[in-house]
């Protein structure tokens, strides 16, 4: 709807001769900037029906009136005219109703025409719309071409309810367009108009400031543990602070859950750094909020931008890059860098593509990588390794996006195209009378009671026993909560497959939770075994764990055997298999048959130490 106010009729009193003449040219249809309630359409539907009226107006008691004919806009660019006796309803506290127009002394010699129709209005009635503080706004109108008798007291409860609903409509118009219920302070729509205006008007570009109070899991920490009410008072707490240090006349803006932003002055912004650490300062100064004190985890970001950036740009994305980037520094604050920028929205980028890779299933494909047994110098197990050839940007390292699956909440559904893709292979080549097993990297996000039930259902639809199979956890899942972790693998034990504890020596290295791991293998981590040919320490260590382990009752697993001089180290050690690229690197699983026939076995333990010195 639009609305254009014209002449002010409060100089002439009601029934005035030329009241029919005092017009305001009102066309349904608001401009952006004009005024609009959430929901007033939905509101003037059900007043419509509930009182039976085909006319119905929302009056400002600065003049502009909105019009609607049988619950819909009337088309715009219709001009009609405003009679006084609506300036009237609109700026009196007092509902009115007129039950035949014709009777009524106001309107002698004036009657009541709107202008959507050429019969006049016979029977009207308003209630005033006031906000939640009272304040009053206007009236809303209804309007008929039929005198009435009277108007039922759930007729008049039907108006006063509408009006209160548009009274709070127009609060919320207030909030969201502008305002900030929480702090009072200027709403992130606001911060854009400003933004363009000081652009257009004053400077050439503007340095823009955001300010996060702390990461936001965070944040939700805050809330969980106290309540809204304390991080209410924390924002305004925070927000004050800031606002005392931004200089005079600057508007503080809160754009966010846990988000301020201004503009600066653009005077000595990039010179003078020193007040950028005196405002990381205070922010990390403890909070006294409702009587309890709180440090938060601050982070300040700064942007340049100009006119031309900001046609089709978001500066709060921009610099909320920086502000990110800065909670994680020692500094506190980080101008924005582009490069950054470009990273972080290459891995969005990627985490979509890896979305759409695990729905088609044509870009991800498994490699394998064989494990030796020391006595035996055989292939007993291969381990399963996701690849994923991008058709854009290539062969994307394992270790960039399963850490993006992990990220983004993909990690169940990667797991369960491995394990799917995995098993169905493995099934194929034991029917091939190869007996080796199986084992797939699992994550933390995995560990949960319905894991048992997903290794179950993939061993029964590839006819798979589970003894088959062997899960690797990292040690530091496997630390992390042990009561319930235990409870879990404890499940998948009595299911026969295996559990590894992969990567140890670069966790937690708790031998105290180690000893009570359901695990029947331990990995120990590649770059101690990739350092035993150069450091003696690493050496030690992996001869170490080897034997600690083995006295623990695991199968001790070496990872990172690249040479022939490393293999030969693990053979006289407590060890009992051998993983590495002195064995094999990982192949596609059309290669394993031909491997795996041509492969005689490597040295044993045996041979070994039997070999003279």
């Amino acid at each position: 709807m639009r609305s254009s106010p014209g002449w002010d009729p409060r100089h002439l009193a009601p029934g005035h001769p030329d009241a029919t003449k005092a017009a305001v040219q009102t066309s349904s249809t608001l401009s952006p900037d004009s005024f609009a309630v959430p929901g007033f359409d939905a509101v003037v539907r059900l007043v419509s029906r509930s009182l039976h009226v085909p006319l119905v107006a929302l009056v400002l008691n600065g003049g502009n009136a909105y019009w609607f004919a049988h619950g819909s806009a009337l088309p715009p660019h219709e001009p009609r005219m405003l009679h006084p006796l609506y300036l009237e309803a609109a700026r009196s506290l007092d509902p009115q109703v007129v039950l035949d127009t014709l009777h009524d002394p106001r309107l002698q010699g004036s009657a009541l025409t709107p202008g959507t129709t050429q019969d006049p209005v016979r029977f009207f009635a308003s209630e005033p719309v006031c906000t939640l503080t009272g304040q009053q706004i206007g009236a809303l109108c209804v309007m008929g071409m039929t005198p009435r008798t009277e108007l039922s007291e759930s007729e008049q409860s039907a108006l006063r309810d509408a009006a209160s609903l548009i009274g709070a409509g127009v609060v919320l118009r207030s909030y969201l367009g502008r305002t900030d219920p929480i702090t009072q302070l200027p709403h992130r729509y606001a911060f854009f108009d400003d933004l363009r205006r000081h652009l257009h008007d004053e400077a050439p570009h503007a340095w823009v400031i955001a300010i996060d109070l702390a990461p936001v899991q965070r944040f939700n920490a805050f809330i969980r543990a106290m309540g809204h009410a304390y991080a209410d008072e924390l924002m305004r707490a925070v927000a004050q602070r800031a606002l005392a240090w931004l200089p005079p006349d600057t508007r503080l803006y809160q754009v966010g859950a846990s988000r301020f932003a201004a503009v600066l002055p653009d005077r000595h912004v990039e010179a003078d750094t020193t007040r950028l650490d005196d405002l990381v300062s205070r922010l990390r100064q403890p909070f006294d909020c409702l009587g309890i004190p709180l440090t938060i985890q601050p982070g300040v970001g700064l942007l340049k931008i100009n006119q031309s950036e900001l046609r089709g740009g978001d500066p709060l994305r921009l610099v909320m890059n920086a502000s990110h980037e800065a909670q994680h520094s020692v500094r506190g604050w980080a101008v924005y860098d582009r490069k950054q920028d470009e990273l972080h929205r290459q891995q969005f980028f990627l985490v979509t593509e890896l979305a759409a890779a695990l729905t088609d299933r044509t870009e991800l494909d498994l490699h394998y990588q064989p494990r030796v047994d020391l006595e035996s110098g055989r292939c007993v197990a291969l381990e399963a390794l996701a690849r994923w050839q991008h058709p854009t940007l290539g062969q994307v390292p394992p270790s960039h996006f399963v850490a993006l699956a992990e990220r983004a909440g993909l990690m169940r559904s990667l797991t369960q195209w491995v394990l799917e893709r995995g098993v169905a292979q493995l099934a194929a080549w034991r029917r091939d009378g190869h007996d080796i097993k199986l084992s797939v990297n699992v994550s933390s996000t995995d560990l949960d009671a319905d894991l048992v039930g997903r290794l179950r259902e993939v061993a029964e639809h590839h006819k798979v026993g589970l003894d088959s199979l062997e899960l690797e956890f990292t040690e530091s899942t496997l630390m992390e909560h042990s009561a319930t972790t235990r409870r879990h693998l404890t499940a998948i034990r009595q299911l026969g497959t295996g559990i590894a504890i992969d990567d140890f020596g670069t966790g937690y290295s708790n031998l105290a939770a180690l000893r009570q791991m359901p695990a029947t293998s331990l990995k120990i981590d590649q770059s101690f075994v990739r350092g035993m040919g150069t450091n003696h320490h690493d050496e030690a260590i992996v001869r170490s764990v080897a034997q600690l382990a083995r006295n623990l009752g695991f199968r001790v697993v070496v990872e990172g055997v690249e040479t022939h001089h490393l293999y030969d180290s693990v053979l006289g050690m407590a060890c009992d298999e051998a993983q590495g690229f002195h064995i094999s690197r990982p192949m596609p699983s059309f290669d394993i048959p031909p491997w795996l026939a041509a492969h005689r076995g490597m040295p044993r333990r045996a041979d070994a130490l039997s070999t003279p010195l």
